[in-house]
């Protein structure tokens, strides 16, 4: 199983965890069965259309998924998928 990482602005909506376990083979699969566990993390990840939101980057094993092959980034059984909410603000003077 891989390992996701929760950041504290999901974690309500993931039960509190900040980890958790999910199996999957690809990313999309593995989102797909944590959102059959907590299905409120669907629109907060992911699109109307299905696609990842740009409002957050995912990362496996370090690495950007969008960079990779996006939603069908290979997952291994002991990667690690981080779930980073995108910064945004700041002062541009």
């Amino acid at each position: 199983m891989s390992s996701i990482k929760i950041p504290p602005v999901l974690r309500p909506s993931a039960g509190g965890a900040k980890t958790l376990d999910i199996q999957g083979e690809t990313l999309l699969e593995t989102l797909e069965n944590l959102f059959a566990r907590y299905p409120s993390l669907r629109e907060q990840i992911l699109t109307s259309e299905g696609a990842l939101s740009k409002f957050i980057n995912i990362y496996v094993d370090d690495q950007d998924a969008r960079y990779l092959k996006g939603l069908q980034t290979p997952v291994q059984q002991n990667s690690i998928i981080t779930l980073l909410p995108a910064m945004a603000g700041g002062n541009a003077e």
